[in-house]
């Protein structure tokens, strides 16, 4: 795994041990910034279920102001904070050690884009959705990317956002919601 754009393009990531996280592929995360644009200029960013922090560090490295990356993984959150200060990102990341539902409502937001990439088997595209719209946490115009396996069917989005789009890319899907006015 390496960041595939910006000024740490290239720059290898650790990975954690054993088979505990999915880290989304660089072409998936190379697509998905093709989409939302190569740059992150000034945006707060937060990872949901961040495991090495791939996506986090990726939109830092296009020039996101901050991230937060929250997992409950013990040995995740270590890889992760590692990742961000190696590359020089320590002072703009914020590592949350946390089941995702219990930390997000403690968060500060709110965020102008925001990940969620869980492990597929959790089917938790549904509650995280729910989530974003419930808890002021998508900055008005904000985006959210949420990575799903294509077995588990589209839930409906909630009032406040919208889908901008859905991709797939082999078992991978990616939605693109925004929230609305």
């Amino acid at each position: 795994m390496r960041i595939v754009g910006g000024e740490a393009r290239g720059r290898p990531l650790r990975a954690v041990p054993g088979r505990s996280t999915r880290p989304t592929s660089d072409r998936v995360r190379q697509s998905l910034f093709d989409a939302l644009g190569q740059r992150c200029d000034g945006l707060r960013v937060l990872d949901l279920f961040a495991g090495t922090g791939a996506l986090g560090l990726e939109a830092l490295s296009r020039g996101a102001r901050s991230a937060t990356l929250v997992d409950e993984d013990k040995n995740a959150c270590a890889v992760a904070l590692r990742n961000a200060e190696s590359l020089g990102y320590g002072d703009r990341c914020r590592v949350v050690r946390e089941d995702v539902f219990r930390a997000v409502p403690r968060l500060d937001g709110p965020y102008d884009l925001v990940f969620s990439d869980p492990p597929y088997a959790t089917r938790t595209t549904r509650p995280v959705l729910e989530l974003l719209a419930d808890a002021g946490l998508l900055a008005e115009g904000g985006r959210a990317v949420l990575e799903r396996d294509r077995r588990e069917p589209l839930p409906e989005i909630p009032a406040g956002l919208r889908l901008l789009e859905e991709r797939r890319y082999g078992d991978t899907v990616l939605l693109f919601v925004e929230r609305g006015g």
